[in-house]
């Protein structure tokens, strides 16, 4: 008898627990993002539906995943132009930022010293404001180079480690020598190679708003 009256108020509690956890669902606030980069987010040549953090944030959403991400690419900019517009980027509230610049430091042979104390002094003042960080990686071309490759690449590795941060290694991966996921200027991803820039780093998006607190880890 007493079996029987446990399997029967485990069953009717079960509608309920599932109930109160739809309820919790619904009500949770989606976290605020911002991607702050260069021409490769902000969406160069394609409608802003198609741009990394349109195609992003529906990518979370259809996992269930509450997001709501402002797109702070801004085409042409460097790692320092990046930091010089910090602060109005980054609106209050911001709660994650994701950080994919260094495109145009590579292409222009920007020092290495001087992308990274830009990306440094990001991540400083990101880190100052309780922002979580997930940071981008870049790799230089070859016509610099093996030692300027060298010193570029290192940055994103060094930088992550010194501030404890997630380093997507290279923003690009599986689009970057693929003809047909670029466009014409064989610079900047089409609609399809943005779908897969999405489909690799989305595994380590999810794990990245997973340690921000009050989200599902």
């Amino acid at each position: 008898m007493f079996a029987h009256m446990l399997v029967l108020s485990l069953a009717l509690l079960a509608p309920a627990t599932a109930c109160a956890q739809a309820t919790a669902a619904r009500e949770s606030k989606p976290v605020k993002m911002v991607v702050l980069g260069d021409s490769l987010s902000a969406g160069f040549g394609l409608s802003a539906p198609a741009a990394f953090p349109a195609r992003l944030q529906k990518a979370l959403q259809s996992k269930g995943i509450a997001v709501d991400i402002i797109n702070a690419g801004v085409s042409g900019d460097t790692s320092s132009g990046g930091r010089d517009r910090l602060d109005w980027s980054i609106p209050e509230g911001t709660q994650a930022v994701i950080v994919e610049l260094g495109a145009n430091d590579a292409l222009r042979g920007v020092d290495p010293k001087v992308t990274r104390s830009a990306l440094t002094d990001i991540l400083t003042r990101l880190k100052a404001r309780n922002i979580a960080v997930l940071l981008c990686g870049m790799y230089a071309p070859p016509n610099y180079g093996a030692d300027y490759a060298a010193r570029f690449n290192a940055i994103y590795p060094d930088i992550a480690r010194e501030f404890g941060v997630p380093l997507y290694p290279f923003f690009l991966e599986g689009v970057a020598t693929e003809a047909s996921l670029n466009q014409p200027d064989g610079l900047h991803p089409t609609a399809e190679g943005i779908d897969v820039i999405v489909r690799n780093i989305l595994p380590t998006v999810e794990a990245f708003l997973g340690t921000i607190p009050g989200q599902p880890s």
